[in-house]
């Protein structure tokens, strides 16, 4: 793992959240960008080498709705930038990490993504992400 490269935060209303993190950080959001496959419109703040993703359901069912429904708005993961997301995933694997998919997906961010279940980690949501190149 390289860095902590963005937390993410469910939040219920996008602009209002934007608005608020906006006044909170001293600066704008500079991207929105939906990812249709997750059902999610998300929004990233840059604060010096730090982000900050606002997400936004767009559908009742998809994962940041059902996550908000079960615990309210609030940090919904913490992502790492790793070198190479499919030698990280084969080794969280044999260290016994339960992930949510056996191969990366497409994010946000222009990144490869994949996700180690809550459970496997103290209850905290991990994703990992690569710069797609």
């Amino acid at each position: 793992m390289i860095r902590i490269e963005h937390l993410g935060i469910a939040v219920k209303d996008l602009a209002s959240a934007e608005e608020t993190y906006a006044k909170l950080l001293g600066v704008l959001s500079y991207k929105r960008e939906a990812v249709e496959r997750e059902g999610v419109i998300t929004s990233f703040f840059q604060v010096g080498p730090n982000k900050i993703e606002l997400l936004e359901s767009t559908r009742p069912d998809g994962p940041i709705a059902k996550a908000i429904e079960k615990r309210g708005e609030g940090i919904h993961h913490v992502a790492f930038e790793v070198e190479d997301i499919h030698a990280e995933m084969a080794r969280l694997k044999t260290e016994g990490f339960h992930l949510l998919s056996d191969e990366p997906k497409l994010g946000a961010d222009n990144k490869l993504v994949c996700f180690v279940h809550p459970k496997s980690a103290n209850g905290v949501l991990i994703e990992l992400t690569q710069e797609r190149k």
